[in-house]
């Protein structure tokens, strides 16, 4: 007969499986990648890139909503100020609208964005029913006679409203553009200026990079680093050959405290942010870098929620990665550069469009600087921005979705430099277009501007009215 566990044993038993179980959750828990074990809902798709990572948001153990709050500051504050937000903190914090945060708690960016809630999670990590604009703006009707009827779940619908960003769809930004062609004569875009601005920056290290060419002669990696015709020949081609930045800039940056660091082969972001500061902040702003900010390593796009080439599946992004050493082709890295990674429908379909005929003519040199549109020319766009207080200058912000969703925030800084407002706005409206890389004409139309039209002349009436009286 097989002998039966005694009370003793069963108490042990159960005591050393306890005791093995809280390991391996300890174990979970305090090893980065095993904490996702523990979230209670997928991450959305703009913050899932943490998921190895809880502390970036939930910066102390059982963090209460003030320590999420400022985690959500941290990276996004700078946007949520006019004039980029619409909704600033500040318009909730005026005693005038204190009746408000009765209905909705505007101030907390959780009210609206619950992370790990995929089941009632809408585009761009909303977590309110599409007609959250009802709390505020129920009696939008009795304002403007234009809206009366319609729903409160189409207020976000493209070419109408954004809760934020609303910069280029306000009923003045409308009524100034509603004439606009199609297809502006002068059609380009800003022209970059980094190079000719450099001898006004003074945060820039002339000290060690003197913007006087270097000839091959003069290149000053160890003796012990051997390097390739080529790669000599690529680096003497580049604006940094011809501005003075020599190996060791990148090579062998300096930390805080001016110290220069040991040669690395591989440099990463922190040899291009010497020079570069404003370009890697708005990179790590966005999916491709934002792990950076968190002082993660660098994504991998096996971790991409987007389709991906096969043969990118497992490519670690940094600068370099679009920005080829040692040439730093800016040509390649505008369009080519997308594609070798990116297989989502839009990204496919861009050979062949306008669009790229036009980029490939301005490489050639066939039309004038400016003129093309790449991928960068859109989603990487060029936008004046402050150097210091006393001077600013055109930068291709870094930062891919900074326009990206809702894609009416690409008005202003991209579309509007070649088309007409009432023609993006019927662009950007038309998903099959957008899908196809705009190879045709729109087939919806948003009568945005033909509303705006409309109250502005009831104003008009109703001024003239006021005067008779």
């Amino acid at each position: 007969m097989s002998k039966r566990l005694t009370t003793a044993q069963y108490w042990w038993l159960w005591i050393v499986a306890s005791l093995a179980l809280t390991g391996l959750l300890a174990h979970q828990f305090f090893w980065q990648a095993g904490k996702s074990l523990f979230m209670p809902g997928d991450l959305t798709d703009g913050h899932h890139q943490f998921a190895d990572n809880c502390e970036t948001c939930h910066t102390k153990p059982f963090a209460d909503g003030k320590l999420l709050q400022e985690a959500c500051i941290q990276c996004h504050g700078d946007l949520r100020k006019k004039p980029f937000d619409s909704h600033p903190l500040s318009k909730f914090k005026d005693p005038r609208n204190a009746d408000r945060l009765e209905t909705i708690n505007a101030l907390a960016c959780v009210t609206c964005h619950t992370e790990h809630k995929p089941e009632i999670t809408l585009a761009n990590g909303l977590t309110q029913p599409r007609d959250v604009c009802y709390h505020c703006h129920a009696d939008i009707g009795e304002d403007r006679p234009s809206h009366q009827g319609m729903a409160f779940t189409t207020c976000k619908d493209s070419g109408c409203h954004n809760y934020h960003n609303n910069r280029a769809l306000y009923t003045d930004f409308l009524l100034k553009h509603a004439d606009e062609p199609n297809t502006k004569n002068k059609a380009e875009v800003p022209a970059k200026e980094f190079a000719t601005v450099l001898d006004q920056i003074l945060e820039y290290p002339r000290d060690r990079y003197p913007l006087e060419p270097l000839n091959g002669g003069q290149i000053d990696a160890p003796d012990k680093v051997s390097f390739t015709a080529q790669v000599e020949r690529d680096w003497l081609t580049t604006a940094h050959a011809q501005k003075g930045v020599n190996c060791s800039a990148c090579h062998q940056p300096v930390d805080a405290q001016g110290q220069q660091s040991a040669w690395t082969d591989h440099p990463g972001v922190d040899g291009c942010v010497d020079c570069h500061n404003l370009e890697v902040e708005s990179y790590t702003q966005g999916k491709h870098g934002m792990r950076l900010a968190a002082e993660l390593p660098p994504m991998n796009t096996a971790d991409a929620r987007l389709p991906m080439q096969p043969d990118a599946r497992h490519k670690t992004l940094t600068c370099t990665s679009c920005h080829a050493a040692h040439r730093f082709d800016v040509h390649y890295a505008a369009a080519e550069a997308c594609l070798q990674c990116h297989a989502d429908d839009h990204s496919l379909a861009y050979e062949n469009t306008p669009h790229e005929r036009l980029w490939q003519a301005e490489i050639a040199g066939k039309t004038p600087p400016n003129t093309g549109v790449s991928c960068a020319t859109c989603h990487m766009p060029r936008v004046e921005v402050d150097v210091n207080d006393w001077m600013s200058r055109t930068l291709v912000t870094h930062n891919q979705n900074l326009t990206l969703s809702p894609n009416s925030k690409m008005l202003r800084p991209a579309c509007l430099h070649c088309h007409g407002l009432g023609f993006s706005i019927d662009a950007l409206a038309d998903e099959s277009l957008i899908d196809h890389n705009f190879q045709t004409q729109p087939n919806v139309h948003v009568n945005s501007i033909e509303m705006a039209e409309e109250d502005h002349a009831r104003y008009l009436r109703e001024k003239e009215a006021a005067k008779s009286q």
